[in-house]
């Protein structure tokens, strides 16, 4: 059979992958480090519009079967958000003592991954997708260069390694129950046993992605191995691809009791582990944790669920962005995390990042004036109950009050007064401003912002 191809509905993956390919000829003519990180950035803010200018057709098609390249009402929105979040990173690692080129011509292939990931109409292209966006990360994990880095990038291989080749496997099987591996084609899926273990591998490969329990292990010890803005890319670009390869499964096939079963495990121990942490990177590392089993919750509903799942990654991701950045923006360059009780007082002599830091704690809690965060738990705990999944509600609400323990106890330490000092013998120096750094949280807190009062408009768009 041939297939129809589609050059100008590929727009964004030709953008973005361009953008890698000149960020390496950049590298090797000009090699300095303002135009290297000036061509990605201008790569990513282009790939981030192109998505809605591109036609809305599929590509790769084939009578009958379906598109391998499959747009739909989410995916610019997705794409979008993928190069919007390789911006924010490049604008985070201005100051990231590493290969300048090295490190943006891995990111930027990261974000073709993630632009394939959102387009994927087939098994195959969104496994190769979600790899295309994990494997750079493997390196950039690993670019501390300290025991610490080097063993959270072999942790997230070996893992990375055994979920695909599980992901692999459950797709061969689904393939054999089906005889097609075209997502548009999985409404007529037989219910055998051969397709149901296909699924079920399927659906456990994918929750290594987004760190579901009990296949998270990896992520606390890798984020907090990696530099923080590799760390910030992880818990939000990787783990949104993770949850768009999910509800693509969820959306097609009966895979309900799996995945509520992998919710209430993952926010649960995840709020659990979180409120033992004494480090503020592990701290965010468990709260994503539990935040992937809030993401889950609405994806065991099926069809019904997507849409509510991708609106609450959305607005955690920006958050989570925000989280990061904030972090970043405190520490000098080449710091880490450090623990949480090293943040006592911030706020007052940095009022306007622990101001944004509060805006993203609070919007995780899903407490004011984080209104996307608040709006997001309440769209779940509705979506749940709407379609007689009541006692998963009530878990998710559980989890959302446990959670509030670690969160408001994290923002009152900025706010707190130094041990053994008044607060009016505090002088504590401000800290020079470093504007890259500055705008990517500006920027990601605005994001933060608007999407708590758009909350119809994003829905309409991943719809």
């Amino acid at each position: 059979m041939i297939q129809s191809i589609n050059h100008l509905a590929l727009l964004p993956l030709y953008t973005a992958a361009a953008t890698a390919v000149l960020v390496l000829v950049v590298d090797l003519t000009a090699g300095r480090r303002s135009a290297i990180f000036g061509t990605a950035a201008a790569g990513a803010l282009i790939t981030a519009v192109v998505p809605f200018r591109a036609p809305a057709q599929g590509t790769f098609c084939l009578a009958g079967a379906g598109c391998s390249w499959a747009p739909t009402g989410s995916s610019a929105v997705l794409a979008a958000l993928f190069a919007a979040l390789t911006l924010g990173v490049l604008g985070l690692s201005a100051r990231v003592p590493a290969p300048p080129g090295e490190f943006c011509l891995l990111l930027t292939a990261a974000m073709t991954g993630g632009v394939v990931v959102a387009y994927a109409g087939d098994l195959v292209t969104l496994i190769v997708g979600l790899e295309t966006l994990t494997l750079p990360l493997y390196v950039l994990t690993g670019l501390r260069r300290t025991t610490a880095g080097a063993s959270s990038a072999v942790t997230f291989f070996l893992i990375s390694v055994v979920s695909t080749a599980i992901a692999l496997m459950g797709a061969a099987l689904v393939f054999a129950a089906a005889g097609t591996l075209h997502l548009a084609a999985f409404t007529a899926v037989p219910a055998t046993p051969l397709a149901s273990v296909g699924v079920s591998l399927v659906v456990i490969g994918f929750a290594f992605k987004v760190a579901a329990v009990p296949l998270h292990a990896w992520a606390p010890a890798t984020y907090d191995g990696a530099p923080l803005p590799v760390a910030a890319y992880l818990s939000t670009a990787s783990k949104l691809g993770g949850v768009i390869a999910l509800a693509a499964i969820a959306s097609r096939l009966d895979t309900g009791p799996l995945i509520a079963i992998l919710a209430v495990l993952t926010m649960t121990v995840g709020n659990l582990v979180a409120l033992r942490q004494t480090g503020m990177v592990r701290l965010l590392a468990w709260s994503s944790v539990a935040q992937a089993g809030y993401i889950l919750a609405p994806l065991a509903l099926g069809a019904e669920g997507t849409t509510a799942a991708l609106a609450y990654a959305t607005f955690f991701v920006a958050l989570e962005f925000v989280a990061f950045a904030v972090i970043v923006a405190l520490l000098p360059p080449g710091a880490h995390g450090g623990d949480i009780a090293s943040y006592r007082g911030v706020a007052r002599r940095s009022p306007w990042p622990a101001a944004a830091f509060v805006l993203a704690l609070s919007g995780l809690a899903g407490l004011p004036p984080g209104l996307a965060g608040l709006f997001a738990k309440v769209t779940i705990v509705d979506t749940l109950i709407d379609h007689g999944w009541t006692w998963l509600a009530v878990i998710v609400a559980v989890n959302a009050v446990i959670a509030l323990a670690y969160y408001i106890r994290t923002a009152a330490i900025l706010y707190a007064s130094p041990p053994g000092l008044a607060v009016a013998d505090l002088r504590l120096p401000k800290l020079p401003i470093h504007w890259p750094v500055a705008t990517s949280t500006i920027g990601a807190a605005a994001v933060a912002v608007a999407l708590g009062f758009m909350p119809q408009l994003l829905f309409a768009a991943l719809s």
